[in-house]
């Protein structure tokens, strides 16, 4: 266990703000008036005409706050309880009852989305969006994405062969692959273990278990290449049918840029800024390499994870000193300095979650694994879910999902239906507090700690900017090669993989045939085309705004916290424009590519 002196103790969250228990009579009353409230919304269905004055369209909106609101309330206390403890039956069983309570009202409700849509003239629309304030742009991107609706005779039709469709294959998939088992000698004896159990070891200092880890991961998926490969070509096929050929989309990947309410060239200059710089984690690789002593000249694909901390070990069983642990009153204390120093009014944020007791940190058996942070309602301040162990990674931690909750504090005086950040723009705040928490540690670390830390950084940032564009890069290709007349068959899409981890990593990091076939484990690809360049979004723009705090510094504070108080309440190329930042060019994001360059320079001086 972590040590826990001082003021802050690792412990249970409080959700008495929400309810004291799942049998308290609140709960129960508040499901009774989501079901009436949803009913009195149900019968505006007759009132809703493009000619409505703006003010009664404006009750509409409210009547629709206040269910979603209520609904959130009820179904996440359900789930954070749920979270603090998987196996009680009670909870599981109110998760259950509140979820299917949210579906029933989500369904009821759905008319009114459908009306806006599909039954209502432009000129109207935009009439009717112009008088409802800060929901306006949302309203527009809900326009935005009626442009590729069809009738609704076809999207029931859709929504109905989904079902055993394009849904049935990605369930299947599921079902296969979580099936899976996998044979590794750890130790001295050969264990069965699950993907999560075995992925483990990709990051074990042993180069002997790296590699054993993944070519038993790769060639599981290898021998059942042919059913989820054409699970995978059924999938792709069906997305360019009902998105390119039904609903008119410019390409496969602008489906999804417009549901993330981006235009087709932002995302195509934040991909080529990728690219370009891909020289730029080559070098890291390098070093990488350097530091494991394992290969002096070229790290291997099973290397890539490799712990340079245990490089750091060395550099520390020289100076004689151990890795260093964190209490959590001073993990706190670290990141609630760190935001208050940054910005006064987001380390109050951070302090009132602190406070009010809003954080459960211990781990213990049953809680969820991992960390979150879930924002229930403007109303309410967030709550974070830890399993806080004292290492620096635990720090780090903390301070990415205190970033989550500042987030969404600073738009608590939002509409709830705009309060939450688009998809893109979701990890800004929370990777923004971790540059912050670095920025303020690193003057305090010796060389083997700030080298383990440095790695490990890289690494991220390498994982959710770097792999994750070119992770895009393959299912642009993919769908291009699928679709296309003639189709593909799986191995030109394994070989069409293998040409993508070859142009990513250059001559820095040895790719053998075996990852050919690695394009068929990564879940998004099936679940969700196109979504993983959000991550590379995301994280790189956090990235390039530290730059502009570095050059600016307090002048940049104002901006950013205007930033966060948008919400999801303006168009990502829109919020930022008006803060003078160009996302639709490559050199902004060339400035998030700055950053890591000089964090792989520092890396080098180190090593």
């Amino acid at each position: 266990m972590p040590p826990t002196g001082g003021r802050h103790k690792t412990g249970p969250w409080s959700l008495a703000e929400l309810a004291s228990g799942p049998r308290d009579a609140r709960l129960l009353r508040q499901a009774e008036l989501l079901r009436k409230k949803a009913a009195a919304f149900g019968r505006k269905r007759k009132a809703l005409s493009p000619r409505m004055p703006v003010r009664s369209f404006g009750r509409v909106l409210r009547m629709l706050e206040d269910i979603v609101d209520l609904s959130s309330r009820t179904e996440g206390y359900a789930s954070l309880l749920h979270a603090a403890d998987t196996q009680s039956d009670e909870a599981t069983s109110l998760l259950m009852r509140m979820s299917k309570l949210d579906s029933e009202v989500s369904n009821s409700i759905l008319f009114f989305s459908l009306w806006w849509k599909r039954h209502i003239d432009d000129k109207n629309a935009e009439r009717l969006a112009s008088g409802s304030g800060e929901l306006a742009g949302y309203l527009r991107h809900k326009r935005r994405l009626a442009k590729y609706s069809l009738s609704e005779q076809e999207e029931k039709i859709i929504n109905t062969l989904d079902v055993t469709g394009a849904s049935a294959l990605v369930n299947l998939y599921d079902k296969i692959t979580n099936a899976y088992q996998y044979r590794m000698r750890a130790g001295r004896r050969t264990r069965t273990m699950t993907r999560e159990e075995i992925s483990n070891y990709v990051r074990s200092a042993s180069p002997r278990l790296r590699r054993a880890a993944y070519v038993e991961l790769l060639s599981k998926y290898d021998s059942e290449k042919g059913v989820i490969g054409q699970i995978y070509q059924n999938i792709v096929q069906n997305w360019a049918d009902e998105t390119v050929k039904m609903r008119g989309y410019r390409s496969a990947i602008s489906a999804r840029n417009v549901g993330n309410n981006l235009d087709d060239r932002t995302v195509d200059s934040l991909l080529a800024a990728c690219k370009k710089n891909a020289p730029l984690f080559q070098k890291f690789f390098r070093t990488k390499a350097k530091l494991l002593r394992e290969r002096p000249k070229r790290l291997r694909r099973y290397d890539l994870y490799a712990p340079a901390a245990a490089a750091a070990a060395r550099t520390r069983r020289k100076g004689g000193a151990e890795e260093r642990r964190y209490a959590y009153d001073a993990a706190v204390r670290m990141v609630l300095d760190t935001l208050g120093s940054f910005s006064p009014a987001l380390g109050g944020f951070a302090g009132s979650v602190i406070s009010e007791c809003h954080v459960d940190s211990a781990a213990r058996r049953g809680k969820r694994d991992g960390a979150f942070c879930s924002t229930i309602s403007p109303g309410v301040t967030p709550y974070i879910l830890l399993n806080y162990t004292g290492r620096i990674r635990d720090v780090f931690t903390l301070a990415h999902e205190m970033g989550h909750a500042v987030h969404s504090m600073a738009a608590a005086s939002r509409s709830i239906l705009v309060q939450h950040a688009p998809l893109p723009l979701a990890e800004t705040a929370s990777t923004f507090s971790e540059l912050l928490l670095y920025d303020s540690m690193d003057k305090g670390l010796s060389d083997g700690e700030r080298l383990g830390i440095l790695s490990e950084k890289i690494d991220d940032m390498y994982a959710t900017i770097m792999r994750q564009a070119y992770f895009t890069l393959f299912e642009v290709e993919a769908h291009r090669m699928i679709s296309a007349d003639g189709g593909a068959t799986i191995d030109a899409l394994s070989q069409a993989y293998l040409r993508n981890l070859r142009d990513q990593f250059g001559r820095s990091v040895d790719v053998s045939e075996d990852f050919a076939v690695e394009w068929s484990c990564i879940p998004h690809f099936y679940h969700s085309p196109f979504y993983c360049y959000a991550y590379s979004f995301g994280n790189l723009l956090s990235l390039s705004l530290f730059q502009r705090y570095k050059r600016e510094g307090a002048d940049f504070v104002p901006s950013y916290v205007d930033i966060l108080a948008a919400g999801g309440s303006k168009k990502p190329e829109d919020l930022l424009a008006s803060h003078g930042l160009d996302i639709t060019s490559e050199s902004f994001w060339q400035e998030g590519f700055e950053y890591v360059s000089e964090q792989v320079r520092a890396l080098g001086k180190l090593a």
